[in-house]
């Protein structure tokens, strides 16, 4: 690809954000991964290096005021608001102080961060903002709370600043993935079994809810976790796309086998009794 775009993709040390980043650079945009610590950026560099790929990466922290700031100085046609944390576990019992860590990297770090780069875009006449999303933005389950709630607001945050920012010529988008073989949902997992104490919990440890949603509270958490998940190939061909402006939508979703799924979840809790 000729020229290419300007791209920063936050949370590139890891997960999506690093093979689409890689991916992005080998077709020749301009990509600037940005990674929250400095073993991340070694293994970046290292890799882009083994690759022959050029690859600029750089240290941000989204909840920094200071890295945004000195992010906010870099020309960027399209943002990728990807970095993200999660804390799993009962609503009830969990820590606040991981409900508002979840909430500063996820929501208020790229809300920020976003805020700068659309004053330029706007100043531009032209630019993409990309949030990723999830399918617990969508549909919430039990002892996934604390998630859901942060990509929930992510949801509502990216469809207002679709409509707002629209007329202006910048585009807002999300990426809404299932569970994938990344590792971050087993970090969920893992970052139960710091502070959750099952035998001093009041909550239940396996249910079925109301919409049928099989639920366990233990090691694997069903199928967001271990190997049902599926390979995130498809979702870095999706970062692509969406960078280059293929897909044209707003919301783009995989896997495809679970849209429907998502609809009939979203359409019964109409009909949810107390």
């Amino acid at each position: 690809m000729t020229g290419g775009r300007r791209i920063l993709i936050t949370g590139a040390g890891s997960g999506f954000g690093r093979d689409a980043a890689l991916r992005l650079a080998e077709r020749g945009h301009h990509v600037i991964a940005a990674a929250e610590n400095r073993p991340q950026m070694t293994a970046l560099i290292d890799e882009a290096d083994r690759r022959g790929i050029d690859l600029r990466v750089e240290n941000l922290d989204v909840t920094n005021a200071l890295h945004r700031r000195q992010a906010h100085t870099w020309d960027v046609d399209v943002l990728f608001n990807n970095a993200a944390i999660g804390e799993m576990g009962p609503l009830c019992e969990i820590p606040l102080a991981l409900v508002r860590q979840v909430f500063e990297v996820n929501v208020f770090g790229h809300l920020a961060l976003a805020q700068g780069f659309a004053r330029q875009m706007v100043e531009r006449g032209s630019g993409r903002i990309v949030w990723l999303s999830s399918i617990a933005g969508l549909t919430t389950n039990p002892y996934l709370g604390p998630y859901c709630a942060s990509k929930y607001a992510v949801e509502a945050i990216a469809q207002a600043m679709h409509d707002e920012l629209k007329p202006l010529g910048v585009q807002v988008c999300t990426i809404n993935p299932g569970p994938y073989r990344t590792g971050f949902n087993d970090r969920m997992g893992d970052a139960l079994r710091v502070w959750f104490d099952p035998e001093k919990s009041f909550s239940a440890e396996h249910f079925t809810t109301d919409l049928g949603v099989e639920v366990r509270l233990g090691d694997d958490y069903g199928a967001m976790t271990g190997e049902s998940q599926k390979d995130p190939e498809e979702i870095i061909q999706l970062f692509v796309k969406v960078a280059e402006g293929e897909t044209g939508r707003y919301r783009n979703f995989l896997p495809a086998d679970r849209v429907e799924e998502v609809k009939r979840q979203q359409a019964a809790i109409w009909e949810l009794r107390q």
